[in-house]
């Protein structure tokens, strides 16, 4: 199937559809209640990036949810490459939504037994164009909850990164840090945040609330091939200020140096420049045709 001439294919509960025919019900327990996951996917070149590690987490995320996966990984994998060739896409973002479906009225998700799988593509979002060396950032007021073991997934339900990256658009940041409820380094709205000290690239526990990303795991696996010393590190935000490099990871963009947080200018360091070439490089051989 080919994609209509004014616009796109969805994937949807086993069939492709014009998007403009892609409905979900008012029913719906992700849309009442946010009652699902999501992975955002890279495509490289024609390849999804990383995703086997994706379909790994939102397996994990479904177990933790008690939430049925209705298809097997050789059927996903099958609906995502399909979904590549009905977009002639090379480099975009994938979205899978996994919701619980319909279910009764309230919170409880019993009797609700008939979960749905969405795959959309899309243009991967813009970097500002003044933010192409570098992010600001802005502390949110929101906090994470330490040691909940939900926030290691992508639920659907995203209000507290909605709301902070809010805040930060609305003093002219690109984007918002977030700290845990102890007032430690946790994360951006958006990403996994690292930083750079003598030498060693260090991020924030998943204790913080932090998400179990994916490129963050990357990152860590990589830098010792780097010769770096690289780990987890419980921090507050003002050694982040005098930090000899500070960026954030995402799977859409990988690694986004940061320049300013909170109106004080930070340091760069060559090794985030470092870390960008090897990933991309690993990128090129880590796809899923």
């Amino acid at each position: 199937m080919t994609p209509p001439p004014n616009g796109s294919v969805v994937w949807i509960d086993g069939r492709l559809v014009p998007d403009i025919e892609a409905t979900v019900s008012i029913f719906d327990r992700s849309f009442l209640y946010g009652d699902g996951l999501f992975e955002t996917v890279r495509i490289h070149h024609a390849s999804l990036l990383h995703w086997n590690r994706h379909l790994a987490r939102l397996k994990e995320g479904a177990m933790a949810l008690r939430l049925r996966v209705p298809y097997s990984d050789s059927e996903i994998t099958g609906a995502a490459q399909a979904m590549i060739r009905c977009h002639s896409a090379r480099e975009a973002i994938l979205r899978l939504t996994l919701s619980r479906g319909i279910g009764r009225r309230g919170y409880s998700p019993h009797g609700a037994e008939q979960p749905r799988l969405i795959i959309t593509v899309q243009a991967i979002p813009e970097i500002l164009p003044d933010a192409n060396d570098g992010w600001r950032l802005a502390t949110s007021a929101y906090r994470l909850p330490c040691r909940d073991p939900l926030t290691r997934f992508k639920t659907a339900n995203k209000l507290m990164q909605v709301m902070a990256r809010a805040e930060a658009e609305e003093v002219g940041a690109h984007e918002a840090l977030l700290l845990d409820t102890d007032g430690h380094l946790a994360e951006t709205a958006s990403g996994n945040l690292f930083w750079i000290a003598d030498g060693a690239v260090w991020t924030p526990p998943l204790s913080t609330g932090a998400l179990a990303g994916i490129t963050r795991s990357v990152i860590l696996e990589l830098a010792p091939r780097l010769g770096l010393q690289s780990g987890e590190k419980l921090q507050g935000l003002a050694p982040l200020l005098r930090a000899d490099g500070v960026f954030v990871t995402q799977s859409s963009q990988g690694i986004i140096a940061v320049t300013e947080v909170d109106g004080t200018p930070l340091a760069t360091s060559p090794i985030t420049v470092r870390l960008r070439e090897a990933y991309w490089a690993d990128a090129a051989q880590s796809g899923t045709p």
